[in-house]
């Protein structure tokens, strides 16, 4: 038997990728078939073609909370939010203060009508009224209730102590002409004076008082109004 002799291999039967050559395309997958698309879910109705997405609410949105120093960034057109006590941000403007609306007397009633019925009780009724409208009307303010009538009560024989109490109240009714934004027109003065002359200064005060509830028309007593600040 013959005894073949190897070869070597002929180079120009190699074959080499040319590298100018494009790449294969790639495979296309068929699109689905109306089998293989899942039914709408059974459990809600399906979405109207007119339907327009919602727009998220502003207002609803989470704002980025600030840097310590910074001012906190909100989008424009949505309110500030309220700044709390010690934080960073917007500062809301103060609301208005309200107070209730004093009852309007008649000067002439008070201070000579109903005393000579009641045999001067109704002075101390009358007195411990006003202190606590004008206490209703501003509460900001540090209005006593009771002890203006207590000093005319128990400390009435020392004279100078209920003139002191008429004179205070003077100031106390300037303050609540103030809160109804009027440049006071009591003098507190004439008014403990006019105690001393038959009693007048009853006249005189609830006539001032008077010039508060015009101020809001002559609202219903008890009704909410605004104060100034």
């Amino acid at each position: 038997m013959d005894r073949q002799e190897p070869t070597e291999p002929d180079p120009s039967a190699w074959q080499f990728p040319d590298p100018t050559a494009p790449p294969p395309p790639a495979p296309v997958s068929p699109p689905p078939s109306a089998a293989s698309v899942p039914p709408p879910d059974a459990s809600g109705p399906a979405p109207s073609p007119d339907a327009r997405p919602v727009p998220p609410d502003p207002f609803l949105a989470p704002y980025p909370s600030p840097m310590p120093g910074e001012m906190q960034q909100v989008p424009p057109g949505v309110p500030p939010p309220a700044a709390t006590p010690g934080g960073t941000g917007y500062l809301t403007a103060p609301s208005a203060a309200y107070g209730q609306q004093m009852k309007r007397r008649g000067p002439f009633l008070v201070w000579f009508v109903w005393p000579l019925i009641t045999l001067g009780i109704y002075h101390y009724v009358w007195y411990y009224k006003i202190h606590r409208e004008m206490h209703d009307f501003d509460t900001r303010r540090d209005v006593p209730v009771s002890g203006p009538v207590l000093v005319l009560i128990f400390l009435g024989w020392t004279v100078v102590a209920p003139l002191i109490s008429y004179y205070n109240t003077g100031k106390r009714i300037a303050d609540a002409q103030r809160s109804a934004g009027m440049a006071p027109t009591v003098s507190p003065v004439l008014g403990m004076l006019l105690m001393i002359v038959l009693g007048l200064g009853t006249l005189y005060y609830q006539a001032e008082l008077n010039k508060i509830t015009a101020v809001y028309g002559y609202a219903i007593p008890g009704t909410m109004v605004p104060l100034a600040f």
